[in-house]
Protein backbone atom coordinates (compact mmCIF):
# COMPACT_ATOMS: atom_id res chain seq x y z
CA UNK A 1 0.00 0.00 0.00
CA UNK A 2 1.28 3.70 -0.84
CA UNK A 3 0.49 7.12 0.72
CA UNK A 4 -1.68 9.05 -1.97
CA UNK A 5 0.84 10.89 -2.13
CA UNK A 6 3.54 8.45 -3.56
CA UNK A 7 0.51 6.91 -5.51
CA UNK A 8 -0.25 10.03 -7.67
CA UNK A 9 3.30 10.29 -8.08
CA UNK A 10 3.35 6.81 -9.66
CA UNK A 11 0.39 7.34 -11.84
CA UNK A 12 1.57 10.04 -13.84
CA UNK A 13 4.54 7.77 -15.40
CA UNK A 14 1.47 5.47 -16.52
CA UNK A 15 3.18 2.73 -16.63
CA UNK A 16 0.13 0.48 -16.61
CA UNK A 17 -0.59 2.02 -19.78
CA UNK A 18 2.58 1.57 -21.61
CA UNK A 19 2.42 -1.73 -20.29
CA UNK A 20 -1.23 -2.89 -22.48
CA UNK A 21 0.14 -0.35 -24.72
CA UNK A 22 3.13 -2.64 -25.64
CA UNK A 23 1.02 -5.76 -25.32
CA UNK A 24 -1.74 -5.02 -27.73
CA UNK A 25 1.07 -3.92 -29.99
CA UNK A 26 2.40 -7.26 -30.41
CA UNK A 27 -0.74 -8.60 -29.87
CA UNK A 28 -0.48 -10.99 -27.31
CA UNK A 29 -2.72 -12.31 -24.66
CA UNK A 30 -1.91 -11.79 -21.22
CA UNK A 31 -1.47 -15.31 -20.87
CA UNK A 32 1.64 -15.71 -24.12
CA UNK A 33 2.77 -12.99 -22.35
CA UNK A 34 2.99 -14.72 -18.68
CA UNK A 35 4.97 -17.62 -20.38
CA UNK A 36 7.47 -15.84 -21.89
CA UNK A 37 7.90 -13.35 -18.79
CA UNK A 38 7.48 -16.07 -16.21
CA UNK A 39 4.97 -14.33 -14.65
CA UNK A 40 1.43 -14.65 -13.76
CA UNK A 41 -1.56 -13.48 -15.95
CA UNK A 42 -3.55 -12.76 -12.76
CA UNK A 43 -0.30 -10.04 -11.51
CA UNK A 44 -0.02 -9.04 -15.59
CA UNK A 45 -3.88 -7.96 -15.69
CA UNK A 46 -3.31 -6.52 -12.35
CA UNK A 47 -0.04 -4.54 -13.43
CA UNK A 48 -2.08 -3.07 -16.84
CA UNK A 49 -4.94 -2.28 -14.80
CA UNK A 50 -2.99 -0.19 -12.38
CA UNK A 51 -4.10 -2.26 -9.45
CA UNK A 52 -0.65 -2.78 -8.54
CA UNK A 53 2.60 -1.31 -9.53
CA UNK A 54 5.49 -3.30 -10.57
CA UNK A 55 9.15 -3.70 -8.87
CA UNK A 56 11.56 -3.05 -10.79
CA UNK A 57 12.90 -6.80 -11.28
CA UNK A 58 9.35 -7.39 -12.62
CA UNK A 59 9.40 -4.12 -15.06
CA UNK A 60 12.68 -5.68 -16.14
CA UNK A 61 11.16 -9.19 -17.12
CA UNK A 62 8.35 -7.59 -18.74
CA UNK A 63 10.84 -4.90 -20.97
CA UNK A 64 12.68 -7.09 -21.73
CA UNK A 65 10.27 -9.31 -23.99
CA UNK A 66 9.14 -6.15 -25.89
CA UNK A 67 12.80 -5.33 -26.05
CA UNK A 68 12.49 -1.55 -24.58
CA UNK A 69 14.73 -0.77 -21.54
CA UNK A 70 13.69 0.69 -18.25
CA UNK A 71 13.75 4.23 -19.62
CA UNK A 72 10.64 3.41 -21.42
CA UNK A 73 8.38 3.81 -19.10
CA UNK A 74 9.86 6.53 -17.10
CA UNK A 75 11.52 8.83 -19.47
CA UNK A 76 9.69 11.22 -22.42
CA UNK A 77 9.68 10.57 -25.91
CA UNK A 78 12.27 12.93 -26.51
CA UNK A 79 14.89 11.22 -23.95
CA UNK A 80 14.25 8.05 -25.26
CA UNK A 81 17.29 6.12 -26.97
CA UNK A 82 17.37 5.36 -30.64
CA UNK A 83 20.89 3.58 -30.79
CA UNK A 84 21.95 1.09 -28.71
CA UNK A 85 24.78 -1.69 -28.29
CA UNK A 86 24.02 -4.85 -26.89
CA UNK A 87 26.84 -7.35 -25.44
CA UNK A 88 26.64 -10.91 -26.28
CA UNK A 89 26.91 -11.52 -22.07
CA UNK A 90 24.27 -9.22 -22.15
CA UNK A 91 21.49 -11.17 -23.87
CA UNK A 92 18.94 -13.15 -22.38
CA UNK A 93 17.73 -16.64 -23.75
CA UNK A 94 14.18 -17.75 -23.82
CA UNK A 95 12.51 -20.40 -25.02
CA UNK A 96 9.01 -20.84 -27.03
CA UNK A 97 7.23 -23.61 -27.14
CA UNK A 98 3.98 -22.20 -29.13
CA UNK A 99 1.52 -24.16 -26.43
CA UNK A 100 3.51 -26.87 -26.80
CA UNK A 101 6.21 -29.35 -24.46
CA UNK A 102 9.35 -28.86 -26.22
CA UNK A 103 10.92 -25.28 -27.57
CA UNK A 104 10.01 -24.88 -30.55
CA UNK A 105 12.95 -22.68 -31.00
CA UNK A 106 14.79 -20.35 -28.42
CA UNK A 107 16.12 -16.78 -29.09
CA UNK A 108 17.78 -14.14 -27.58
CA UNK A 109 16.95 -9.88 -28.40
CA UNK A 110 19.97 -8.43 -30.20
CA UNK A 111 18.51 -5.02 -30.13
CA UNK A 112 16.57 -4.65 -26.74
CA UNK A 113 19.28 -1.52 -25.81
CA UNK A 114 17.80 0.83 -28.61
CA UNK A 115 14.50 1.45 -27.03
CA UNK A 116 12.95 3.28 -29.89
CA UNK A 117 13.47 0.81 -32.97
CA UNK A 118 11.65 0.38 -36.10
CA UNK A 119 12.29 -3.17 -36.34
CA UNK A 120 13.57 -6.13 -33.56
CA UNK A 121 16.23 -8.56 -34.39
CA UNK A 122 16.93 -12.08 -33.22
CA UNK A 123 19.64 -15.00 -32.81
CA UNK A 124 17.51 -17.78 -32.97
CA UNK A 125 17.98 -21.75 -32.37
CA UNK A 126 15.73 -23.67 -34.18
CA UNK A 127 15.08 -27.70 -32.61
CA UNK A 128 13.71 -30.22 -34.98
CA UNK A 129 10.12 -30.08 -34.24
CA UNK A 130 7.94 -33.45 -35.65
CA UNK A 131 4.99 -31.13 -35.88
CA UNK A 132 5.47 -27.36 -36.29
CA UNK A 133 3.16 -25.33 -34.83
CA UNK A 134 1.80 -22.70 -36.96
CA UNK A 135 1.85 -18.89 -36.00
CA UNK A 136 1.37 -14.80 -37.55
CA UNK A 137 1.66 -11.52 -36.35
CA UNK A 138 1.73 -8.33 -37.94
CA UNK A 139 4.72 -6.88 -40.06
CA UNK A 140 7.18 -9.07 -41.86
CA UNK A 141 9.66 -11.12 -40.77
CA UNK A 142 13.32 -11.95 -42.28
CA UNK A 143 15.16 -14.48 -41.89
CA UNK A 144 18.87 -15.49 -42.65
CA UNK A 145 20.38 -18.88 -41.78
CA UNK A 146 23.86 -19.21 -40.25
CA UNK A 147 24.07 -22.46 -39.73
CA UNK A 148 22.40 -26.00 -40.72
CA UNK A 149 18.97 -26.16 -42.76
CA UNK A 150 15.82 -24.68 -41.62
CA UNK A 151 12.06 -25.72 -42.77
CA UNK A 152 9.64 -22.57 -43.04
CA UNK A 153 5.88 -22.91 -43.58
CA UNK A 154 4.18 -20.46 -44.43
CA UNK A 155 0.73 -20.60 -45.12
CA UNK A 156 1.02 -24.13 -46.34
CA UNK A 157 3.54 -23.95 -48.72
CA UNK A 158 6.99 -25.43 -47.25
CA UNK A 159 10.37 -24.04 -47.73
CA UNK A 160 13.69 -25.51 -47.11
CA UNK A 161 16.84 -23.11 -46.62
CA UNK A 162 20.56 -23.86 -45.88
CA UNK A 163 23.34 -22.10 -44.25
CA UNK A 164 23.94 -18.58 -45.69
CA UNK A 165 20.13 -18.84 -47.64
CA UNK A 166 18.02 -16.27 -46.44
CA UNK A 167 13.40 -15.73 -46.98
CA UNK A 168 11.17 -12.79 -46.19
CA UNK A 169 7.60 -12.77 -45.86
CA UNK A 170 4.51 -11.25 -44.56
CA UNK A 171 3.92 -12.22 -41.38
CA UNK A 172 0.19 -12.01 -41.19
CA UNK A 173 0.47 -15.22 -43.12
CA UNK A 174 0.55 -18.34 -40.59
CA UNK A 175 3.97 -19.67 -40.43
CA UNK A 176 6.19 -22.21 -38.94
CA UNK A 177 9.99 -23.33 -38.10
CA UNK A 178 11.96 -26.54 -37.53
CA UNK A 179 15.65 -27.52 -38.23
CA UNK A 180 15.42 -29.25 -41.47
CA UNK A 181 18.41 -31.37 -40.32
CA UNK A 182 20.71 -33.29 -37.88
CA UNK A 183 22.03 -30.18 -37.31
CA UNK A 184 21.08 -27.66 -34.94
CA UNK A 185 20.00 -24.84 -36.92
CA UNK A 186 20.75 -21.26 -36.10
CA UNK A 187 19.27 -18.04 -38.05
CA UNK A 188 19.11 -14.23 -37.36
CA UNK A 189 15.60 -13.07 -36.84
CA UNK A 190 14.45 -9.40 -37.83
CA UNK A 191 11.03 -8.72 -37.73
CA UNK A 192 9.23 -5.22 -38.21
CA UNK A 193 6.02 -3.96 -36.46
Amino acid sequence: MTSPSLDRGLRAYDVAGKLRALRLRKKLRLVELAKHTGLSAAMLSKLERGQLFPTLPTLLRIALVFGVGLDHFFASAASRKSLGIVRRRERTRFAEKLGGREPAWEFECLDFAATERRLNAYWSEFHEVAKPRAHQHDGGEFIHVLKGALRVRIAGEEHTLHEGDSIYFDATQPHAYSSAGPRHCEALVVTTA
